[in-house]
């Protein structure tokens, strides 16, 4: 059967080793056809023209052929070329863009398109690409709460799981993994509202606009948020614990 064409498509490379003494792999992050598997055959040799082109957090457009029916766990790399828009996110920003990518490598399934993820994954690098630091937590979580909820891991935030009961404006909540939301307790060092909960919920319902709307739900309440959706993404990516939240918990004990 004649091999299938994949032609210029949005993408993003999440991770890369090697695969010969010459060639690499890629786990790639596509707009259409979500994460797949892609050989770059030659890619490490001085003359390929896949040497400069092949990095993560820089927007691409990639071809690749699909053998056979299209199942094979690895597809052949045939074109990639940089889409422009932004250089690569430096210091601390780039350890936060290599977190988002092991955060996907570790929860996205193979050939699962998600391309509003794709499309909020591509705002956040460009984020980290041409802003400070200092205002990048809000987009964080607001990033980690549209990935729970695109993969169907983040519960209703307006109600307590177990019990289905509407959350009170003024009552301390905390999201835990095993059991969603349920009332604070006096040992729990971070927790929001029910208000703030629910304002929360709101912005993710908003469709295409639910990205710029949890940024801003997030900016008052993005410090309490990070332990409770560290701790539920750790959750769902089981062990061992992830290697970039290890480097950066190790650089701040320097």
């Amino acid at each position: 059967m004649a091999a299938k064409r994949v032609g210029e498509e949005p993408a993003f490379i999440l991770h890369r080793y090697d695969w010969s003494e010459s060639s690499l792999i890629l786990e790639v992050f596509t707009r259409h056809r979500g994460r797949v598997a892609l050989v770059a055959k030659g890619a490490k040799k001085h003359t390929s023209n896949f040497r400069p082109v092949l990095l993560a957090l820089q927007p691409l457009k990639v071809s690749y052929t699909l053998s056979g029916d299209g199942q094979a766990d690895i597809h052949v790399l045939k074109g990639a070329e940089w889409a422009g828009g932004h250089i690569m996110p430096m210091g601390n920003n780039l350890l936060t863009g290599l977190y988002l990518n092991e955060l996907l490598m570790r929860l996205l399934a193979r050939d699962d398109p998600y391309a509003y993820l794709f499309d909020v994954y591509g705002a956040v690098v460009k984020l980290l690409a041409t802003q400070p630091e200092e205002v990048i937590e809000p987009v964080l979580r607001a990033f980690e709460l549209i990935v729970l909820r695109e993969l169907g891991l983040l519960p209703t935030l307006h109600e307590e799981t177990l019990t289905l009961q509407p959350l009170q404006p003024e009552a301390l909540y905390v999201l835990v993994a095993e059991m969603g939301l349920r009332p604070a307790l006096d040992s729990d060092r971070a927790a929001l509202t029910g208000r703030q909960w629910g304002l929360l919920q709101q912005a993710l319902a908003q469709g295409e606009s639910a990205y710029p709307a949890t940024v801003r739900a997030c900016a008052a309440v993005a410090t309490a948020l990070k332990p409770q959706l560290r701790h539920l993404l750790q959750y769902h990516c089981g062990s061992p614990l992830l290697r970039t939240r290890q480097l950066m918990m190790d650089l701040q004990t320097l």
